[in-house]
Formats: structure tokens, sequence, C-alpha cells
């Protein structure tokens, strides 16, 4: 544990050397905590428009703005060599509009939980999570202009779907830090090259079955990253494998039960160019 958090102290006192700092805008979007920023899959940036998505490999898997009986997401879905572990959302006119991650049916200790479904939504053989960056009822109708992206970034708000109804099934995120003290998220603790973590209503006693996969945080009061937090070993290179010893830099009171999980996969995910400066908490 003290060499993974040595690390990543050392890593934040470098960070000028690799990020720029671009204010409260989001005006970026990169996946994948890591040790070493030199890594490829540190930090990836990904692609905010369907031309850009496609000139780095990603292809299109299906459309939600296409009249259909069913619509469990909104928004039309790229990924890169059929990798689950990101799948990016846009809006009609080609702008990116969200972010999902996808895990197989069946796996150990029949995760995810009863619990968790919402807001891990069934959609075939697979379990979907599901965060956009705009309002999900634009994403299909009016989508957003040039001059709207140009000016709003990668969003103007978190929604994390919470249901099979995109539009009204959604928990809106609070931008500002001190608007989440009324609700159910916990506070944990501020982490270098991260932020503030929340949870959702964390507790020592509570059952794994009932720790939600999503976490919020927070950097100078204001919201700009979020992650998945998954009770399962996935292999995808997207994800990040924190050391059980090394929980309790992130939360203040770790739940017990997740001593008995094995590996966790988790993935952090920034809507800034500066994910290395996050530690203004």
């Amino acid at each position: 544990m003290l060499l993974y958090l040595g690390l990543a102290l050392i890593l934040c006192q470098s960070n000028a050397l690799f990020f720029g700092n671009n204010g409260d805008k989001w005006d970026a979007l990169k996946v994948t905590w890591d040790i070493n920023p030199l890594s490829s899959f540190a930090f990836a940036s990904m692609p905010r428009t369907v031309g850009e998505a496609r000139n780095e490999g990603f292809t299109q898997e299906t459309s939600r703005c296409e009249a259909s009986a069913s619509k469990p997401f909104l928004g039309s879905r790229y990924l890169k060599d059929g990798d689950n572990a990101v799948m990016l959302l846009y809006d009609r006119h080609g702008y990116i509009a969200g972010i999902q991650v996808g895990i197989p049916k069946g796996l150990p200790r029949n995760y995810p939980s009863s619990m968790m479904t919402p807001p891990w939504i069934a959609e075939g053989n697979r379990y979907i999570l599901t965060a956009y960056f705009v309002d999900p009822a634009s994403i299909c109708t009016s989508g957003r202009t040039s001059a709207m992206y140009e000016s709003q970034g990668t969003g103007t708000g978190l929604y994390i779907q919470n249901g099979t109804d995109p539009v009204h099934n959604v928990l809106s995120i609070p931008h500002q830090e001190a608007a989440i003290a009324n609700t159910k998220w916990t506070k944990g603790k501020c982490f270098k090259t991260m932020g503030m973590h929340y949870w959702y209503n964390l507790r020592e006693d509570m059952s794994c079955d009932d720790f939600q996969p999503i976490f919020l945080l927070y950097n100078n009061g204001k919201l700009n990253a979020f992650g998945w937090a998954i009770n399962a070993d996935l292999q995808s290179h997207r994800f990040e494998h924190p050391p059980l010893a090394s929980i309790g830099a992130f939360m203040e009171v770790p739940p017990k039960c997740l001593a008995s999980q094995g590996r966790l996969s988790t993935m952090h995910i920034y809507m800034t160019d500066n994910p290395v400066l996050h530690d203004w908490c």
C-alpha cells in the first residue's frame, strides 16, 4: 500500500509535465487512473465526436436514436475492439452524450445482486451502467449544435441512469459539493490525482450485495470526475485493480465485506483535461 500511495504522490508532483489547467469547464474525457502516467492506458483521452471516434478505431455497435420499441439507453453507441469496458454514447449530431460500462451475466457471486439492478440494467447477455453528460431527453431530439459543444465541452451535468426509462429514470448529480451534504452520498477521502470521493450510502456493516458501483469525485468543491467500482475481476486494460489494503485511502470507514470480495475492478472517468491536478480537495 505504501508503494501504491507513494508513487501517486510522485505522480502528482510531476503533474505539470503532463497536463494543463483549463479551469472549471469540462473540456475533455479521460479514463483509467494509473500509477505510471506514461502508460499508454493512463488517463487515456476518449473521442468526443463521432468523427474522432471513427478515426481512432471505434465502431458503432447500435443506435437508440432510431425508432425502437425498446430503448434501454439513448444515443449511438461506439466501442473499440469490442471492449465493453468503455462504450461511448453520442447524440443525434455526433457529439459526446454519455459513457457506459458492460459486464457479462453470470459473474461469480451472482454479481450484480438484485439490490444493484438498477443501476445495472440487463441488456442481452450483459449488464450495463450508463452515465450521461447532457439531459438524456435532448440526446435524440435536439442534440447539440457545434456552437453548443464548443461552449459546453463534454457536457453540462452528470446523470446516472437508474431504471429502464433513460429519460425519466435518471439521478442528477449535484455539480456543487455543498449540495450533496443532505443526500445518501457518503463522504470518503481525498486522494491526490483523483479528488474527494463520495460513495452511495456506505456503511461499515453493510452487505456487499448493496455496495453501489458508482463513486463521485469533487475537486475544489466542484464535480469534475466520477467512476465505476465493480465487485468482480474484469480483464480489460481500461480497468484499475486497487489492492484491498489501499481501500482505506478512498473511504473513511470501508465496508468489512470488501475484505472477502477478491480483486475489485474500478475505473476513474475524468471530464477535465487535468486529472493529475485533482488534489484540490
